[in-house]
């Protein structure tokens, strides 16, 4: 065999080493059962509600809302051109609403974009300044030596460039260059532990800059980033499957379904995971809209890059509201929750009564109503974060951890979770 024949087996053979990951499709009434669990949010379209993440997660499934799904667009637009473009950058007037977040003003790009709309003109570049604006103070909030943290997080940070990026608008290099260090140097972590989430979103924005050939002088560190950080979410995955937590896992696998990987047991490790995520929507265990959001889209095969170039004509099957029958065995009546904060002096312990099936955050809602008890929280990409118990504020690199006794913490925020009767259900502030 000549020099060149020796070549081409030596690439046949890389080549067949390389592991794709692939999610077999799921059973198709599952699915349904999930994006109907959408549906309701759909036709909630004040502004505390709006979330263009769900209509980016409904574009890339194969699932759609029908004449709902057109509406939620037209109040997403409304919502943004009144917060963003209706008040002159200087008007402080009572009328203006308040700007965004970052990670919103983010998401709503992608959903322009999943209805194959490109930002453009007067008010597109407006939007598209705007989000520049947001990544160069975060930028300035890192500094030159890195020892610094964003205000909103590496995830947002992340989310931002991709954003920019399916719009095909240039990041500059020293921007895209803090996420890159953020990667090589481990700083995505949370409580000491890789932030799946923050390392996923990274990688996406980078793939998403490497297919569009953005920031080419900056390609290299990109490939191995996203190589990085692949490698590093693969390590985290757990006996059930799970890369992270069950609900880090629906982004892990967007990147993961990306390209191959050489050398790693990518396709088990995606079966794996496939496997865990069914048994928890069987287990009715995905509620919050963010989640399932960034679930459907994998059970399609798709991914948040795939905005490049998206197919708004493929065949989306129409969702049906779901009809609602009486489970057999449920438990009717009130529910006895002992609620207990050991971070305040003098702590606070009550049994909360709520009615069976009642979330978390009515469970705070009652003890707030009962007195001796107070609570505020800010509304977030995935839902309401506390920010307060009994006037105690989260500080910075602080939050609210919920834990079930003894010291369980939970996957679920406020609004998810449902405690069941008897249960404690401590607030601990902690440090991270």
């Amino acid at each position: 065999m000549g020099h060149f024949g020796a070549l081409l087996f030596l690439l046949g053979a890389l080549g067949a080493l390389a592991e794709v990951c692939e999610i077999p499709e799921v059973d198709r009434k599952l699915v349904e059962r999930l994006g109907q669990r959408v549906l309701p949010w759909v036709d909630l379209q004040s502004s505390e509600h709006l979330n263009p993440s769900l209509y980016v997660g409904l574009r890339l499934s194969s699932l759609q809302a029908g004449f709902q799904e057109e509406a939620y667009l037209h109040s997403l637009k409304l919502h943004y051109q009144q917060s963003l473009l209706g008040c002159a950058l200087d008007d402080e007037g009572s009328n203006c609403q308040a700007k965004p977040s970052m990670g919103h003003l983010a998401l709503y790009l992608l959903a322009l974009r999943a209805n194959c709309e490109f930002v453009g003109g007067r008010k597109g570049d407006r939007l598209v300044s705007q989000l520049k604006r947001y990544l160069e103070d975060e930028k300035q909030t890192i500094g030159h030596s890195h020892k610094g943290h964003p205000h909103t997080s590496y995830y947002q940070y992340g989310l931002g460039i991709l954003a920019l990026c399916v719009h095909r608008k240039q990041v500059h290099d020293s921007v895209v260059g803090k996420l890159l260090y953020a990667v090589e140097h481990d700083h995505p972590v949370h409580q000491g532990h890789l932030s799946v989430d923050s390392a996923a979103m990274a990688g996406l924005a980078f793939t998403c800059l490497e297919r569009a050939d953005l920031n080419p002088n900056l390609s290299t560190r990109m490939a191995l980033a996203v190589k990085t950080a692949r490698e590093k979410i693969l390590k985290t995955q757990t006996p059930e499957g799970y890369f992270g937590n069950v609900y880090s896992t629906p982004l892990a696998l967007q990147l993961l379904m990306t390209s191959p990987m050489p050398g790693v047991e990518l396709g088990a490790a995606c079966l794996k995971a496939r496997a865990a995520l069914v048994a928890s929507i069987q287990d009715g265990n995905f509620e919050n809209v963010l989640m399932i959001s960034q679930l459907l889209p994998v059970l399609n095969s798709r991914n948040y890059v795939d905005l490049l170039s998206p197919d708004c004509w493929a065949p989306r099957a129409t969702l049906e509201p779901a009809t609602e029958t009486p489970a057999e065995g449920r438990v009717l009546g009130d529910i006895r929750v002992m609620l207990r904060v050991r971070s305040v002096v003098p702590p606070y312990s009550h049994f909360i009564h709520v009615p069976a099936g009642a979330s978390l955050e009515d469970v705070l809602r009652k003890a707030q109503e009962l007195g001796g008890f107070t609570y505020r929280t800010q509304a977030t990409l995935s839902g309401p974060y506390l920010t307060s118990v009994m006037g105690k504020e989260v500080g910075e690199h602080e939050f609210w951890q919920l834990l079930r006794d003894p010291d369980t913490p939970l996957l679920q925020g406020i609004a998810e979770y449902r405690p069941e009767d008897g249960e404690t259900i401590e607030l601990r502030l902690v440090s991270w």
